[in-house]
């Protein structure tokens, strides 16, 4: 039973690594907070893995807490997230300075 044990601590490690250069790396926010609702799945994971290897539930109030930060932070950033681009593009109800007519003429 250790060797699956053992097993699953490997993946969980791996899968960690892989999410931490998706954080860090991530191309925009959205992918960064995903990222970091996954390492606290994975770690979520972790602490259950070693509740049933240590057969020891005195974590299992700190995997509940993990579950409650996970989920107020998720519902907070998708509630007050502000997209990447905001600011970049030009807002609609503004015109240039010198506008030209179909003609080429300006007015």
């Amino acid at each position: 039973m250790t060797v699956v044990y053992t097993v699953t601590g490997v993946i969980l490690v791996v899968a960690a690594f892989l999410t931490a250069y998706r954080l860090l790396v991530g191309p925009n926010t959205l992918d960064r907070v995903v990222a970091v609702d996954a390492l606290v799945a994975i770690a979520m994971g972790g602490l259950a893995v070693w509740a049933a290897f240590s057969r020891n539930s005195s974590v299992i109030p700190g995997i509940v807490a993990l579950s409650l930060i996970g989920f107020v932070g998720s519902t907070s950033v998708a509630r007050f997230r502000v997209p990447d681009d905001a600011g970049l593009a030009p807002k609609p109800d503004e015109t240039p300075d010198i506008a030209l007519r179909p003609g080429g003429e300006s007015r």
